[in-house]
């Protein structure tokens, strides 16, 4: 018997945020824009198509769901985080009577684990385009002919792995349509902001892909070209966003919002003629930021940018080929806070050859770059990048792949989880410390606590210096200067 599907395709992901501590305390949820966008362009094509955004949501939810609509295709979006739970929705899907067609940074650097745990097909790269020819060609061809389709990897009949020619990019990004909100329940978003930070966010995105070399990032679904919305498509995105959702903040989630720096200039006059004014946060580089552009950051509002330092010792950042200058982030530092903008710094810590020399350094250089907040990581090595090429040779996985994610592999050779937690915990009392003898207002016992926390994380990197477990890279401990860094 034939099954009637009432739904071309039901997107979803595997991130639910009840299953993450650490985003529990933080509580700062965005919606899956990526999803969103394919959705947008499927529907703009006449496909039917549904939503199931699981970070609010269950998987029993989400099982309901597919019972429901019965998707004639599932598309599941993957990252580093959410393996487990894609594994748990793959059955679900098939038994639904569903092909199943992954997709995101995860799933093409591991297609043979996911093919032979059920998936149908792999998209490599952007989904928009593949997605509406893959749902053009499953009606009448089935899985039959899928060679003929660029970007995608599947098993041939005779168990090959397949890998299509790649799909050439999306150039003109104004012509896409803007991410369906109206398929998620954005307002629960709005709200969980507003109820645990007094204010609500929403989430845009001007340009995708990064053209930088760094060694541990990952190019895959993006690539490392660079395109940018037109500054009046990206305005009329958000003039559609406060007349639809009235945010108190934006987040533009770019990988490096300044990086054309006459378009950020052309965008804040546009803004500026429209009379958009929300404060907002943006990711940069130190070395895309001028007196010219932090001046249009100021006048559109921009409250905190973050800049990817990464490491305060230039032999790391050259290592891991980041293209920045140490001196630069620090005067960088400087002009933003000059301009009332907030500091926010990525730190990260346990990079291929770093040594407690190069950690001293970092702490200088925080104390130098006086962030309003920085976030610490610990290096792992993710599938398809550089970085993991280069250390290949000495990773190790304690668990099964379907427990395991890229976070999980061991480096031999380098220090354990417990070491980088000791020498976070002497980096945040150290620069806070600092912190509160430059302005001068802590009281002497505020000033004791944090010497003693930072002399105590010290002692703990010297105490297990040599020791080696598997708990390394379990994600970004957070520390702001103003609060939480009071936290020794």
């Amino acid at each position: 018997m034939t099954t009637e599907f009432q739904t071309d395709i039901l997107l979803s992901h595997g991130y639910c945020l009840a299953e993450d501590p650490h985003e529990r305390e933080v509580m700062m949820p965005y919606p899956p824009l990526g999803l969103l966008y394919i959705a947008s362009h499927l529907k703009a094509r006449g496909f039917s198509v549904e939503v199931h955004d699981l970070t609010f949501s269950s998987l029993l939810e989400f099982q309901r769901h597919l019972k429901e609509i019965r998707p004639s295709v599932l598309g599941l979006y993957g990252n580093l985080l959410t393996r487990r739970r894609l594994l748990e929705m793959i059955p679900l899907g098939s038994k639904a009577g569903a092909t199943i067609v992954l997709g995101g940074p995860e799933p093409a650097a591991h297609a043979e684990e996911y093919l032979a745990r059920g998936a149908d097909m792999i998209v490599v790269g952007e989904g928009e385009e593949t997605l509406e020819e893959l749902l053009r060609h499953l009606p009448d061809h089935g899985l039959e002919g899928l060679e003929n389709i660029q970007g995608i990897i599947f098993s041939d009949p005779s168990g090959t792995i397949v890998r299509t020619t790649p799909r050439p990019q999306i150039r003109d990004l104004d012509h896409q349509p803007l991410p369906a909100r109206g398929k998620i329940d954005l307002e629960r978003y709005l709200k969980t902001w507003t109820e645990h930070h007094g204010h609500s966010s929403v989430s845009l995105m001007t340009s995708r892909g990064c053209p930088y070399t760094c060694t541990w990032c990952s190019h895959a679904v993006f690539g490392r070209t660079h395109r940018r919305r037109s500054p009046e498509a990206v305005a009329d995105e958000v003039a559609h966003i406060v007349a639809t959702y009235n945010p108190d903040r934006l987040w533009y989630a770019d990988d490096v919002f300044t990086l054309n720096r006459p378009w950020v200039v052309r965008y804040a006059a546009e803004l500026e003629r429209r009379n958009l004014h929300i404060p907002f946060e943006c990711i940069s580089r130190a070395d895309r930021l001028t007196e010219e552009v932090i001046d249009a950051l100021a006048a559109m509002g921009c409250r905190r940018l973050w800049i990817g330092s990464e490491s305060g010792s230039q032999r790391i950042l050259d290592a891991m080929k980041r293209l920045t200058n140490v001196a630069d982030v620090q005067a960088k530092s400087a002009m933003l806070r000059h301009h009332g903008i907030e500091v926010g710094i990525f730190i990260m810590l346990g990079f291929e050859g770093e040594t407690e020399a190069d950690l001293m350094a970092t702490v200088e250089h925080l104390k130098t770059c006086d962030p309003d907040i920085f976030l610490t990581t610990v290096s792992y090595p993710i599938a398809g990048t550089e970085y993991f090429a280069q250390v290949s040779d000495r990773i190790h996985a304690a668990q099964p792949w379907e427990e395991r994610t890229d976070r999980d592999l061991i480096v031999e050779g380098r220090h354990s989880a417990t070491y980088y937690h000791w020498a976070t915990r002497w980096m945040v009392n150290e620069v806070k410390l600092h912190q509160l003898r430059r302005t001068g207002t802590a009281s002497p016992l505020r000033l004791v606590r944090h010497r003693l926390a930072a002399w105590r994380g010290r002692l703990g990197m010297r105490l297990t210096r040599d020791h080696r477990d598997p708990g390394l890279g379990r994600g970004r401990v957070e520390v702001e200067a103003k609060t939480r860094g009071d936290r020794a």
